[in-house]
């Protein structure tokens, strides 16, 4: 472990070959870099995140009678394997932007990878902030896991401080209420990205719990504009998803009939619509950022596409995840955004009038409710600093 002053560590899914994951953990380090709060990523790095992006895709598999997650599951290993065969040197150039990025923006290389929990109680950092992202998904983190709880031994850590956390809809099954309970007892201070969470949060536990923006609002628009990497193409359609959806396919290939203009799509795994859009398979997060910028349309169901959206102020429609749409409703509902949802078909407006500024006034109100919930709950001589 390399000699450290920053009193602030951060944990989250840097490590994960996503672009929202890492884009929303530049937002967060760069916003309290910023603000003169020495603040660092922690490279906690387990296998079941970093194993699914791997050519061989390694996941644990979940008891059918039961909460564990033991051994491998075959079947998506032998199909991703299969899928990252057929993009033969497409899955190497996006490993490697992916890399790039993270090397470059996030994390210092000199600082040793921690795969096993046990070896967090060695790090040197005062505060602890956990989140954001869905971090306490158990189908994202394959169980429950104590460490995005902050509840590991550490003789150095103060404080525990939630930002911005994910249950990645407004519950998690009830099976997992008993832990769940015990660990998020341990949180000291807790903030959830979903407003819509809080109910069941507040279930378990008995402090203060707001609602604040992502990450990726935090640091402005220039922030990512100075890390973004232009297409060559411009004026386009762009396309991202999550999760196959029908409806949203036949409204793009409309669109693109009535605009004229082609159709790229963006993928950070296999999961593509397959409706014969040109694809780019190698896309990191800088890419990511510069097809949203040079884009005509966004349609997504992405909550990070929505989000990037939101911030270059793109016309754009967002289409529901199945189980996970409560993420997407909720920073449309904060920004007065409703009507970007489409309903299901091509009757939706997508070149409907947006009141820019108005959506930017509901940004700087809640980066500043983001602002005051941190500088409560970090220590005084940085905290200082917000003002």
């Amino acid at each position: 472990m390399k000699e450290n002053s920053a009193k602030i560590g951060i944990l989250t899914f840097h490590c994960s070959d996503n672009f929202g994951a890492m884009l929303q953990s530049y937002g967060l380090k760069k916003f309290l870099c910023d603000k003169g709060m020495p603040a660092e990523l922690i490279r906690y790095e387990p296998f079941y995140m970093t194993g699914r992006h791997w050519y061989i895709p390694y996941i644990p598999k979940k008891r059918k009678n039961g909460r564990k997650w033991l051994g491998m599951n075959i079947g998506y290993a032998l199909g991703g394997m299969k899928a990252n065969l057929e993009k033969g040197t497409l899955f190497w150039r996006r490993r490697a932007n992916m890399r790039h990025f993270r090397e470059k923006y996030l994390i210092d290389k000199k600082t040793q990878r921690i795969c096993p929990s046990r070896r967090l109680k060695f790090l040197p950092y005062e505060y602890y902030i956990v989140g954001s992202d869905q971090i306490w998904n158990p189908e994202i983190t394959c169980g429950l896991r104590a460490a995005y709880f902050g509840a590991f031994d550490n003789k150095c850590r103060k404080k525990v401080i939630a930002y911005a956390a994910s249950i990645g809809g407004t519950e998690i099954a009830s099976e997992y209420d008993t832990e769940f309970s015990g660990l998020i007892k341990l949180v000291d201070a807790l903030s959830m990205r979903e407003e819509a969470a809080i109910p069941y949060i507040k279930k378990f536990y008995t402090g203060d719990v707001i609602a604040v923006p992502d990450p990726v609002f935090l640091p402005g628009r220039a922030a990512f504009q100075e890390i973004e990497k232009k297409p060559e193409r411009t004026g386009y359609i762009l396309v991202y998803i999550t999760e196959k959806n029908l409806d949203l396919c036949e409204y793009v290939q409309k669109l693109s009939q009535e605009k004229g203009l082609d159709v790229i799509e963006i993928c950070a795994g296999n999961m593509t619509t397959k409706a014969g859009f040109d694809v780019d398979y190698t896309a990191g997060p800088a890419e990511f950022l510069g097809y949203i910028h040079e884009a005509e349309y966004v349609v997504s169901n992405s909550f990070h596409a929505i989000a990037f959206s939101i911030i270059y102020q793109k016309k754009f429609l967002a289409f529901l995840h199945t189980s996970r749409g409560t993420r997407v409703r909720n920073i449309l509902q904060i920004h007065g955004l409703e009507d970007r949802i489409c309903p299901g078909g091509a009757e939706a407006d997508i070149d409907a009038y947006i009141d820019w500024e108005a959506v930017e006034l509901h940004t700087r109100e809640k980066v500043k409710e983001a602002e005051s919930f941190l500088r409560k709950n970090l220590p005084g001589n940085t905290a200082a600093s917000f003002e």
